[in-house]
Parts: structure tokens; sequence; C-alpha cells
């Protein structure tokens, strides 16, 4: 990726509008972290628990919070995190597609592909298909039929968008990923799996960014749904007639089965399964490796198979290391009840009774 540089501490403050403590002519040639950075480099810092690394590191300034204790130069944020966004594009401009259609790209004559797009070589757009302004299509990207592509997008090699499927603006997706694949519908018919026609499309609004290899499956009937400002990573599988809420995010190996809703805001780490059919309420977060085998309508934390709430499922984590020893606690005192019944000449349960009545 091309840098941009080199920029003065001055210019760079001016431009993060974050307040600097040092010396405003200093060069500085790009970013890198607090363990590898330069003398002519500046770092960051954004969690307390990287001071020592701020404090050894040969870096020229930091980027850090508003109050941190530390020697200059400093870039003081508010918010650094955000400002470190601004300080990677200072040095990392995103690079300027050149316009036009490679002429090796094949396009279907009724396409309709914006002058101000990019179509690069070896792509394949389909029949009655359209490609949106100063949208990005890298070589060996397939679009399908009737699909539409809309503004600002950036779509990676060998991504596939198929027939019909519908893409918002600014919307990003990785190398890989396949949109509108069948959604999984079998019948068995008594001596085989029937396929049933998946005859949807997939909906993807604004603002929404899809990980490498990741595939988002078409809906039976309707439409599976990606709103507005979700970000998917790498290798996530969605199923048919998925809804997937706004500003939500899905991490590494996420499942979802078919015709879940997932709410506003919800978050589920790595490697959570979703049972089909369930709905998952706003402002969920459920935790790695979770399995979802019900409705979690409430707002909050979630962890375990199945997905409990956090406090729940730490005390059930708590306890099984402690099952061995309970459990032979338990016999001991099975064994000695059996001797003191005998000793009194009590007459044992009999075999099948219910022994909590």
């Amino acid at each position: 990726m091309a840098t941009a540089g080199p920029l003065t501490l001055g210019e760079i403050a001016q431009a993060l509008r974050v307040a600097l403590e040092g010396d405003p002519d200093l060069k500085i040639t790009g970013v890198a972290p607090l363990e590898t950075a330069g003398p002519d480099q500046v770092s960051f810092l954004t969690h307390p628990k990287y001071v020592h690394l701020a404090l050894s590191t040969r870096a020229a300034a930091l980027l850090v919070p508003r109050d941190a204790k530390l020697p200059g130069p400093l870039l003081r944020a508010e918010n650094p995190q955000a400002a470190l966004i601004g300080l990677l594009r200072l040095f990392h401009p995103a690079p300027t597609p050149p316009s036009g259609v490679h002429p090796s790209a094949q396009i279907a004559s009724s396409a309709r592909i914006d002058p101000s797009a990019t179509v690069g070589a070896l792509a394949v757009i389909g029949t009655d298909s359209r490609v949106g302004e100063r949208t990005w299509i890298f070589p060996l990207v397939y679009v399908g039929d009737s699909a539409e592509i809309g503004a600002d997008c950036i779509v990676y090699p060998h991504a596939v968008i198929r027939d019909r499927v519908k893409i918002g603006d600014r919307v990003i997706i990785h190398p890989g990923a396949v949109l509108g694949a069948d959604g999984f519908g079998y019948v068995f018919d008594g001596t085989r799996h029937q396929k049933i026609p998946q005859v949807g499309s997939v909906v993807v609004e604004d603002d929404v960014e899809i990980g490498a290899n990741t595939t988002i499956d078409r809906a039976t009937l309707g439409a599976t749904v990606i709103r507005r400002g979700v970000k998917i990573d790498n290798l996530v599988q969605i199923g048919h007639n998925v809804e997937v809420g706004e500003a939500s995010i899905l991490v590494a190996q996420v499942g979802i089965s078919g015709s879940v809703k997932l709410g506003t805001r919800t978050i589920l780490a790595g490697q959570v399964g979703v049972a089909d059919h369930v709905t998952v309420g706003d402002r969920v977060v459920i935790g790695a490796q979770s399995g979802v085998t019900s409705d979690l309508r409430e707002a909050g934390s979630y962890l375990g198979m199945p997905a409990r709430p956090v406090a729940i499922a730490r005390r059930i984590s708590g306890g099984l290391p402690r099952l061995p020893a309970l459990l032979r606690r338990v016999r001991s005192l099975e064994r000695r009840i059996r001797e003191l019944e005998a000793r009194l000449g009590l007459e044992p349960p009999a075999a099948g009774a219910d022994e909590d009545e």
C-alpha cells in the first residue's frame, strides 16, 4: 500500500485536531507499534496496560489519551482510538482506482456500469446488472444477472455476487466472499433428499463490510437481509432468510442457521453457533464458542452451551472442576447412609425411587 509523508508533528496535530506537546517541525515518516517504532515514526497508546511499552519505545512521538502522564513529544486526543484511524489514513491514504472497464472484462450488453466505476481484468458482469458510481470491481469478480451494486463500493478479487443480490452504498466485500449461494434446504421423501428451490435474494444495506471467504445464502423466499452498518469478519456463514440488525458485529467462524433474527448492535464473538428460527434481541453480546439454541431477547451478555447470562455461565463453569470431588463426597455420604440404615434396620428405598423426594 502506498504511503504519504513525511509530515511534521504540527501538520499531524492540525489534521487530527489534537493537542500537541513538542516540536511542531519534527518530521514524521510513518506509524508503527510501540515495540518497533523508530526515531522518525509516531506510535500510539490506546490502553493503560501498555504504558510500560510506551516508556521504553524509540518512537519520535506518541498519540495518547488526554490525561496520559508520559514524557513527550505527545499528541493528546480525547478519543485516541478514533484519532488513530485518522493517523493511519494520513500515512496510508486509500488508493485511487483507475476508472473504466478493463478490455478483458466480460460485461453483458444490458449491464449498466457507471462511467466513474472501475471493472478490473477478467471480471464478469451479468445481464441487467448495475454497478454504481465510483465502485471498484477488482479483477476476477463475478456478478450475476440482475444484481445491483451501489456507489463507492469495493469488491475484491474472487468475490461472487450471484443473481438478484442487491448491495447498497459504501459496502466492502473481501476476497472469496460469496453472496447469494443457495440456502441449505432439503426434504427427505423416503428415498432421497429433495432440494427445496431457493428463489429469494440477498439484500445488503449501506456501510456493511463482509470478510474474506464469508458466505451469505439467498433466501428460500423473500430475502436474507444484512442491515446498515453491519461488520462481518472472515469465514462467517449466514443461512437463508436470516436478518442481521443494524450495526451488529459477527466475528470469525460464526455460524447462523436459517431464519434467525438478530437485533441491532448485537455482537457474536468467534465460533458462536445459532440454531434455526432463533431471535436474538437488541444489544445482546454472545461470548466465543457459545451455542444459542433458544431466543435471547433481553439485552446483556451471554456465554456457554446453551448460552446463558454470563454470571450464571461463569458459576457453572467455575463449578465444573469441582464435580469429581463433589461426586466422591456424594458417594461417600450415600455409603455412610446405607451403613447407618443397616444398623438401624431400616429398609433402603425401592429401586428406581426418586432420591430427591
